[in-house]
């Protein structure tokens, strides 16, 4: 598995959780930076997934 893979997904889960929390306490920065994350996470682990993909075809 690919780093980027893993970061991108710990970044999802941190704008998630930066969102949520943002959202309880009503703080509209802390959720458009949660969101912000999460679509960042989102794209790095696209990224990662198709470097593995890339790897897996040169394999064969």
């Amino acid at each position: 598995m690919d780093k980027d893979r893993i970061v991108g997904a710990a970044k999802e889960v941190k704008g998630a959780i930066e969102e949520a929390v943002g959202n309880v306490i009503g703080d509209a920065k802390m959720v458009a930076d949660g969101k912000k994350d999460k679509v960042e996470g989102k794209a790095q682990n696209a990224i990662g997934s198709a470097k593995d993909i890339a790897k897996e075809a040169l394999k064969k």
